[in-house]
């Protein structure tokens, strides 16, 4: 398995999805904690159909043909066997955090619009967070229960970064 396969295979144990359909979906839900592109996803789409995980069927779509997948009985083997697996990696890429690690190059006040900055991501996100909670109830209990951790986590960053803004204030006036 590489980073998009568990996406893929889970996406696919709803509804049949075109690589586009699905880079859609990752685009309003998985994206805010996992990521992916279409230069991974329809690699590993063939992939996936190579080895029996997927099916694909040729389906018109207008003037255009898109290939359609469902899950195979092996696809769904394989992604319990995932959600079973030993390893847990919490791992985050955040480039924000990275310039603000950074940040002790600039003059303290652009180093704080900075800090603003990520306070302002965290608050835009959480507005995407809370269009997405008041959609009528369709989430399963386990999507809802990410969806509160996006909120939650969003929530916490964006007074957190208020806290350390007062901070590192205070301090340069002292």
């Amino acid at each position: 398995m590489n980073a998009v396969t568990p996406v893929v295979l889970g996406l696919l144990t709803k509804q049949p999805l075109s690589g586009y359909d699905i880079k859609a979906i990752v685009d309003r839900s998985t994206r805010f904690f996992w990521a992916a592109s279409y230069g991974q996803i329809y690699p590993e789409l063939r992939r996936l159909e190579a080895e029996g995980l997927i099916e694909g069927e040729d389906r018109p779509n207008g003037g255009r043909t898109r290939r359609v997948y469902h899950l195979t009985d092996a696809g769904r083997d394989e992604l319990t066997a995932w959600l079973f697996g030993s390893t847990v990696t919490i791992e985050l890429r955040d480039e924000s955090l990275l310039r603000l690690f950074f940040a002790d190059v600039l003059p303290h006040e652009q180093a704080l619009m900075l800090l603003e900055g990520r306070k302002r991501g965290h608050e835009e996100f959480l507005d995407v967070l809370h269009a997405i909670d008041a959609r009528p109830g369709t989430d399963t209990p386990f999507t809802d229960l990410v969806l509160r951790w996006g909120i939650a986590f969003n929530e916490w960053g964006a007074k957190w970064c208020e806290e350390q803004l007062e901070r590192l204030r205070t301090e340069k006036a002292a």
